[in-house]
């Protein structure tokens, strides 16, 4: 019986040890299996970002769906939608852009946005709508050559192409038509 026992004590071992040596995760075999060099280094879903100068926020973005990349250069694509808030210099949300995608492009710092691209300055109430534009971080400035709609109190003008900053407090139209109400003044 004593033997039976023994014998089954050093089956069981030999079981156990063979399972224990027969599982080795070799890291480069299972990136064989898994890497898609063409996947984001990272994903992140109801994305929020704040970006500061001297502990002020001055920008802030959302996204519902963020992917990074890092090669060739860093960029982060936002999808399903995002909004991006410009604050004043007190703090104040002046202006936001909207559109349904964008790229950051985080190594030339700038930003490109398309499909139903809206940019709207809360002080002048006017909106700007287009299909495309791009926000360069550096200098704050908003373009685009593509078509664009201006709304305001005062009218809707129409252009192709437009220049403004991210407050959306002036613009310059590249190539401007339409109607506006100048008023009396």
């Amino acid at each position: 019986m004593r033997t039976n026992r023994l014998l089954l004590i050093v089956t069981q071992l030999a079981c156990f040890t063979t399972l224990l040596t027969s599982c080795v995760n070799d890291l480069e075999s299972i990136q064989k299996v898994t890497y898609d060099p063409k996947a984001p280094d990272e994903v992140t879903k109801n994305l929020r970002v704040f970006y500061t100068d001297s502990g002020y926020a001055r920008v802030e973005v959302f996204a519902a769906l963020a992917e990074t990349y890092s090669k060739p250069e860093s960029i982060t694509k936002l999808k399903d939608g995002i909004k991006v808030n410009f604050f004043s210099a007190d703090g104040k949300i002046v202006s936001t852009l909207t559109a349904l995608y964008g790229e950051i492009n985080n190594t030339k710092g700038t930003m490109f946005v398309r499909d139903s691209v809206q940019l709207v300055n809360y002080e002048k109430k006017q909106r700007m709508e287009t299909e495309a534009l791009f926000w360069n971080q550096k200098d704050s400035a908003i373009y685009t050559t593509s078509n664009v709609i201006v709304r305001s109190p005062d009218g809707i003008v129409y252009g192709d192409g437009i220049r403004t900053k991210q407050d959306f407090s002036s613009y310059e139209f590249l190539k401007p038509h339409g109607r506006i109400n100048m008023g009396e003044k």
